[in-house]
C-alpha cells in the first residue's frame, strides 16, 4: 500500500476518512526504482471501526473482522472488546456482508486460482489487446488517461491495471476475492493501487474518479442496478461510468446452460470443478478448437467457471441500463461494444 492511497480510501460501513497505523514496511521494485510501501498495518475510522492492510492491501471489507480474525487478534490486544462493539453497532451489515458475499468470492478466488499469470491471457487478448479493449469500451484514448483518476471496480486478475497506469493514469483496482493479492504482487507500476473491498459499500471517497469501469462485475452481485448505483457514488461530477453487462440471448443452448447453472452453481466449488472438467470442458475444448479459437486449457476452463460457479448471474438489455443511468442524471449515454454475450455502456454525470 501506497500511503497516497489514504486520501482516496474510506470506511465502507461508515463512510469516514481512515487513519494509519503502520506495523510493518517494506520495498518493492517498480519500473527499475525502489519504492517504500507499507506492507501490514491497520486503518481506523473516525467510529472506532477497524480495517487490515495485508500484504500490501488494505482490506477493506465490512466482514474484514471476521474474514481476518487471526490477523486481528496477533495486532490488537483488545481483540476481544473491540469486536464485541463492532458487532454491537454494526453486526447486521457485517453479518449481510457476509452472507451475500462468501459464496461469491470463494467461486471468483478459485477462477482466478487457474489463471497462469505467466501464459494466459484475458478476454482472448494480449497485453495490447487487454488496453485497447478497455480504452474501446470506455471510449478513451492512450493520451485521454493521462493524470486520469479511475477505479476498477472488480479488477480480477489486475493485469489490466498496470497497462492503464502505463499511460499516465492511476488507477485502483478494486476486487473483493483474494486474487487481490497475486493482482497486487504482479503489478510493476507504483500508479496502478490496489484495495479489497465490496461494489456494493465501495471503501473510496465519493464523487472522487473521473472514470469507475466495472466489467462483468455487478452482474455477479445479488442485484445489479443496486451495485451500479452504489459506484455511480464514486463518479465525480463530469466524470464518467463504464459498466460491462451479460445481456439476453435467444440462443437455446445458452438458455438451457443458464437453466442448468441454477442448480450446479449451488454445489460445493471443488465438486463443480471437477464435475465441469468431465462434463463441459471436453465438448467446449473440441468446439472451440473446430472453431479455431486459440485459447489454452485453462483459459477455456475459466470461461466455464465464469458463466457456471458463480452464485449470481444476471443478463440484461440495452434500454434496461440506459433507464439506469438517466435517472441518476448521466447523458451522452451509449453503447460501446457489443457482443454476442454482452456490451458496454457508458454515460457522463451531469
Amino acid at each position: 500500500m501506497q500511503e497516497q492511497m489514504l486520501s482516496y480510501l474510506r470506511c465502507p460501513i461508515t463512510r469516514s476518512k481512515l487513519t494509519l497505523t503502520i506495523i510493518t514496511k517494506n520495498f518493492k521494485e517498480f519500473n527499475g526504482a525502489k519504492t517504500e510501501l507499507i506492507e501490514t498495518a491497520l486503518l481506523t475510522s473516525q467510529e472506532g471501526l477497524v480495517y487490515p492492510v495485508i500484504k500490501y492491501v488494505p482490506r477493506l471489507l465490512p466482514e474484514a473482522i471476521a474474514d481476518y480474525k487471526a490477523f486481528y487478534q496477533q495486532h490488537i490486544n483488545n481483540f476481544s472488546e473491540l469486536h464485541e462493539k463492532t458487532f454491537t453497532q454494526y453486526g447486521d451489515i457485517i453479518n449481510l456482508c457476509i452472507k451475500k458475499n462468501s459464496k461469491t468470492k470463494a467461486s471468483f478466488s478459485q477462477e482466478w486460482q487457474v489463471f497462469n499469470y505467466e501464459t494466459d491471457k484475458v478476454w482472448d487478448a494480449d497485453a495490447q489487446g487487454m488496453l485497447q479493449r478497455f480504452l474501446t469500451e470506455t471510449n478513451e484514448t492512450n493520451s485521454s488517461l493521462q493524470n486520469k483518476i479511475i477505479l476498477d471496480a472488480g479488477c480480477g486478475n489486475g493485469l489490466l491495471n498496470t497497462h492503464i497506469a502505463n499511460q499516465g493514469a492511476i488507477i485502483l483496482g478494486m476486487d473483493f476475492s483474494n486474487s487481490i493479492e497475486r493482482a497486487y504482487m504482479q503489478n510493476t507500476n507504483a500508479n496502478a493501487w490496489f484495495v479489497q473491498g465490496d461494489v456494493q459499500f465501495p471503501p473510496v471517497a465519493f464523487a472522487a474518479f473521473d472514470i469507475v469501469h466495472s466489467s462483468g462485475v455487478c452482474i455477479h452481485t445479488n442485484n445489479t442496478e443496486l451495485s451500479v448505483s452504489h459506484l455511480d457514488a464514486t463518479v465525480k461530477k463530469g466524470g464518467k461510468i463504464s459498466v460491462w453487462c451479460y445481456h439476453k440471448r435467444k440462443n437455446v443452448i445458452h438458455n438451457i446452460f443458464n437453466f442448468l447453472r441454477k442448480y450446479s452453481s449451488k454445489l460445493p466449488y471443488k465438486v463443480q470443478y471437477y464435475l465441469y472438467s468431465v462434463t463441459l470442458f471436453p465438448v467446449s475444448y473440441i468446439v472451440k478448437k473446430l472453431k479455431g479459437n486459440p485459447q489454452n486449457k485453462r483459459e477455456i476452463m475459466i470461461d466455464i467457471l465464469d458463466w457456471f460457479s458463480p452464485e449470481f448471474r444476471w443478463e440484461h438489455s440495452h434500454a434496461e441500463i440506459t433507464g439506469w443511468l438517466m435517472k441518476r442524471n448521466y447523458s451522452n449515454i451509449k453503447i460501446t461494444t457489443n457482443e454476442p454475450f454482452g456490451f458496454n455502456i457508458i454515460g457522463e454525470k451531469n
